[in-house]
């Protein structure tokens, strides 16, 4: 047992599960479940709970929480009284997110990161999210918030909050909540993005669980504020989240039906790049965006979307 042995134990303990504690330290979630598993048994003994909500420290791995929190202390402490840079932070952050998501916590987020750390220099990143995976994978943005895809391949997303989809038709178009929570979107002509957006693929997945399909109006691959005036222009009805279009919501230029059901809910998560930062950094970060997000969410300036427990991810 070792000092980056119980670093991870740590991290683990204080994430919730491998996967938080994976985009935390900035690794994969398969070496720190190896790490674990290795820890465990040259102990002999078992440290955490292990469930499909995540993990939990069983009477041992408290005990040995204590001592890993004095050592990993102990070492920072060490770090920061011989280092010349200490607590400068690194030279840059750089941080990508969808337009709507953007929108929302960038404000805020630049608050946040300002005060924790004062000397790196801040770069925000607006884009849709082919392009943003791009950036990341090129190691050109370190973290970025994205919208789940209805199909994630191989990349790891770490969840953040759900923000549910709404209906959005123009002022006079004969709908109601009742319509919508019994007939979905069935018969509506819609406006969309073209197939390979995430929106339009996650709508007709939906759409295809209750039975039916998508009736196109409109293709349109502009910005979300194009997609409202077409709308609002009676072209044709849209899906988007409320935090998209909050102005036109208040102005009666739109209307808004929240659609029902789980699978109506987009998960926006936590993607790592091939980042430089170190493993401190990182957890900060992920700390930060958490902080805003939960901010936003409590106070109503994001609307439509409810906070994921850490704790409640899978291990």
């Amino acid at each position: 047992m070792n000092s980056d042995d119980l670093s991870i134990f740590a991290l683990v303990a204080d994430s919730g599960s491998f996967s938080a504690a994976a985009l935390a330290g900035g690794v994969d979630a398969s070496s720190i479940s190896r790490r674990v598993t290795q820890l465990e048994k040259q102990l002999g003994t078992r440290l955490f709970h292990r469930t499909g909500r995540g993990v939990s420290l069983t009477e041992q791995g408290t005990a040995l929480l204590a001592y890993a929190r004095q050592i990993r202390e102990t070492l920072a402490a060490a770090e920061s009284a011989v280092s010349s840079n200490a607590g400068l932070g690194p030279s840059r952050i750089r941080i990508a997110a969808q337009p709507t998501i953007a929108r929302t916590v960038f404000g805020d987020l630049y608050h946040v990161l300002h005060r924790k750390f004062p000397h790196s220099r801040l770069q925000f990143t607006e884009g849709l999210a082919s392009n943003v995976l791009a950036e990341l994978q090129a190691g050109t943005v370190d973290i970025a918030i994205l919208y789940r895809p209805e199909y994630p391949g191989s990349t790891s997303y770490e969840p953040l909050l759900l923000e549910r989809l709404y209906l959005l038709t123009p002022p006079g178009f004969a709908m109601t909540q009742e319509r919508v929570d019994s007939h979905g979107l069935q018969g509506i002509p819609m406006i969309l993005p073209s197939t390979h957006h995430g929106i339009r693929v996650f709508v007709e997945a939906m759409a295809a669980r209750r039975g039916h399909s998508v009736q196109l109006a409109l293709e349109n691959d502009g910005s979300n504020a194009i997609t409202a005036s077409l709308v609002h222009k009676n072209c044709g009805c849209t899906v988007l989240p409320l935090a998209a279009v909050p102005d036109d919501i208040a102005a009666g230029r739109l209307r808004g039906f929240p659609l029902p059901g789980a699978d109506a809910e987009r998960c926006i998560s936590l993607v790592l790049g091939r980042t430089e930062l170190e493993p401190a950094t990182l957890w900060a970060l992920n700390s930060a965006i958490r902080e805003v997000a939960t901010d936003l969410v409590k106070t109503g300036a994001w609307p439509g979307a409810r906070l994921i427990d850490p704790a409640a991810t899978p291990a």
